[in-house]
C-alpha cells in the first residue's frame, strides 16, 4: 500500500532533464541493435517504442510528450511500491531508475526494502549497485546512478 503523499508526485523539470541527459534524444526511428536482422522493437525519441516503425521522425516537442507518457508507468510503480513518504528529488530519482531498470527489478530489490524500512541512505547507496548490463560495469550506467543517487539525496522538495 503506497503513501498517499507520494499519490500526488510526478516527475519534475529536474527529473525529466536527468533522464533526457541518460536516454539521449534520436528524431529518427532506429532499431534494437540487440535483435539482429528484424530491428524489432524501433525506437525513436527518448527511448519510446510503440508504435514506432522503419523511417518515422519526430521533434524534440513530440519526444517530451511520449516520454512523460511513457514514464507513467515508471511514476505509477514507484506510488505503488513505495510506502514511505517521498521528496521530489527522492520521486524523480525513482522514476528515473524504474524507467531504466523496471518495476519488477525495483520491486524486488533491497533499495525498495532499505526505503520503506526508513533506512534512506541505505536505499541511496543501493543505486551504485545498479551499474552491469550483460558486459559488466557500464560506465553510462555508472554515471546515471550516481546522478540518481545525487538528485535522491538532494533537498529537492519541488
Amino acid at each position: 500500500m503506497s503513501h498517499t503523499a507520494n499519490s500526488l508526485l510526478v516527475t519534475s523539470d529536474a527529473g525529466l532533464a536527468l533522464i533526457k541527459s541518460f536516454e539521449g534524444l534520436e528524431t529518427t526511428a532506429y532499431p534494437d541493435p540487440g535483435n539482429g536482422i528484424t530491428g524489432e522493437p524501433w525506437t525513436i525519441g527518448y527511448g519510446h517504442t510503440r508504435g514506432v516503425r522503419r523511417g518515422d521522425t519526430c521533434s524534440e516537442e513530440q519526444a517530451t510528450a511520449w516520454l512523460r507518457e511513457d514514464l507513467r508507468a515508471a511514476e505509477g510503480a514507484v506510488r505503488h511500491l513505495v510506502d514511505v513518504p517521498l521528496t521530489q528529488g527522492q520521486f524523480d530519482a525513482l522514476a528515473s531508475f524504474v524507467f531504466n531498470c523496471g518495476a519488477g527489478a525495483f520491486g524486488n530489490s533491497t533499495l525498495l526494502r532499505l526505503l520503506n524500512g526508513g533506512d534512506e541512505s541505505g536505499a541511496a547507496d543501493q543505486f551504485r549497485r545498479w551499474n552491469r548490463g550483460a558486459d559488466g560495469v557500464l560506465p553510462g550506467l555508472v554515471r546515471r546512478r550516481a546522478a540518481e543517487r545525487d538528485l535522491f539525496i538532494s533537498r529537492e522538495t519541488g
